[in-house]
């Protein structure tokens, strides 16, 4: 891939709706020679009104279908390119073949209408509308082609069929021709035959637009380039905006997050502050005695004091952890036992017995600290900041894919 063509590769990577838009200003910025159209339904005379106005049977011309992929010629310095008819292929393909052609390719569309089918039908009528819209807004030219009037049976159906088309689209500039005619008329050397061909008429009407596409060309570049850069720059405004946004919410939820914990860790400390120093004589630093396996101790009953106050601790910090989504372990930090597979039971172990393991989890500075940074450690595993921080990575890069596109862009605009 060249230079052009990468620059181009990263319009198109992040404008992707774009990607005809891009492939036309790659046309414009290789700037071949001008390529003239046809388009128009199938068996309408497309293909032969092609090969008389360069003068050489160059295209397939049947009864049947001949056409069916984008063929071209290069004569007398403009190329000409003749597409598969609208309606040829039930399953269409010959139609994105055909449109493909008008809207990437022609510099100047030549619509093609058989006279023998009178008025166009409502595909055509739109088909035609939209090239017209088209051109207001890119300077590409589009000739209506009124093709084999001969087969019509005299001067006044011809006016019938034109009047009709011209009461469908006013101001058409309708150019009726005859290929057999001038067929006829140049191989026979018959003038008037000729010039009743209309063909004479059309390529003189082709040769004017011809002179007007380098105008039209640099018309439409500019018209790409200024589109694609608004379109680059306000997409780069919006995602500036939402980054913005995403790292605010990110250090906002880490504040409230940090401030919560402290509060409940303090509450609860206190609470077992608290209670540690209301307790009497340690009895559950006593062991029991193998006498005392069935019975009901002092230790005991303060051992089991000291769980119930640790469970309701843990169970009010849970509370809280829960509700800023921190559950389960990381699936890489999982094991086979579900239970254990809890933020709580990761911190905080699954049991204390002693007031010593209570004073040095709760009422030690050191210990407060290790349950804030350990529960904020998870807190940033859990799967909405995960999820929050890799859409805060997706703006970053999408931002970075923006700025090389802008870069781009203004490289190959500096380069025409």
């Amino acid at each position: 891939m060249n230079a052009r063509g990468g620059a181009l590769h990263e319009v198109v990577s992040v404008l992707p709706d774009r990607a005809d838009d891009i492939a036309r200003l790659a046309i414009l910025l290789a700037d071949g020679e001008p390529i003239v159209t046809v388009i128009g339904k199938y068996n309408h005379g497309k293909s032969r009104l092609l090969n008389e106005l360069i003068g050489r049977d160059t295209f397939a011309v049947a009864d049947k279908r001949e056409t069916v992929k984008l063929s071209d010629s290069v004569h007398q310095g403009v190329r000409w390119l003749d597409a598969p008819g609208l309606d040829a292929d039930v399953g269409t393909e010959d139609d994105r073949h055909a449109l493909h052609a008008a809207w990437l390719h022609a510099d100047i569309r030549l619509f093609v209408h058989a006279a023998k089918e009178g008025e166009l039908d409502a595909k055509e009528l739109a088909l035609l509308a939209e090239l017209c819209a088209d051109g207001e807004r890119s300077k590409r030219q589009t000739l209506f082609v009124l093709s084999q009037v001969d087969q019509l049976a005299d001067d006044a159906e011809l006016q019938k069929v034109s009047h009709a088309i011209c009461a469908q689209w006013p101001d058409i500039g309708l150019n009726a021709v005859s290929s057999t005619r001038y067929r006829k008329g140049r191989d026979e050397g018959k003038k008037l035959m000729l010039e009743k061909s209309g063909m004479p008429s059309l390529r003189a009407t082709i040769d004017a637009a011809l002179a007007r596409v380098p105008e039209a060309r640099a018309h439409e570049a500019a018209l790409l380039f200024d589109e694609t850069r608004e379109e680059l720059t306000q997409l780069l405004i919006a995602q500036d905006k939402l980054l913005g946004d995403l790292r605010d919410t990110q250090r906002q939820q880490r504040v409230d997050f940090d401030h919560g914990l402290k509060s409940v860790i303090d509450k609860v400390s206190g609470d077992i502050d608290a209670m540690l120093n209301a307790l009497g004589t340690d009895h559950a630093s006593v062991p029991d005695t193998a006498k005392d396996a069935y019975a009901i101790t002092a230790g005991k009953l303060e051992r089991a004091h000291i769980q119930i106050a640790y469970s309701r601790a843990c169970i009010a910090i849970d509370s809280f952890l829960a509700g800023h989504g921190v559950i389960g372990l990381p699936s890489e930090q999982e094991t086979v036992a579900r239970a254990l597979n809890s933020v709580m039971v990761a911190v905080m172990g699954v049991s204390v017995k002693f007031r010593k393991d209570l004073r040095r989890i709760f009422c030690t500075e050191a210990g407060r600290e290790r349950m804030q940074r350990d529960f904020a450690h998870y807190f940033e595993l859990s799967s909405d900041r995960k999820a929050l921080a890799a859409r805060i990575s997706q703006s970053e890069a999408m931002i970075d894919a923006l700025n090389k596109a802008l870069n781009a862009l203004r490289a190959l605009e500096g380069a025409t």
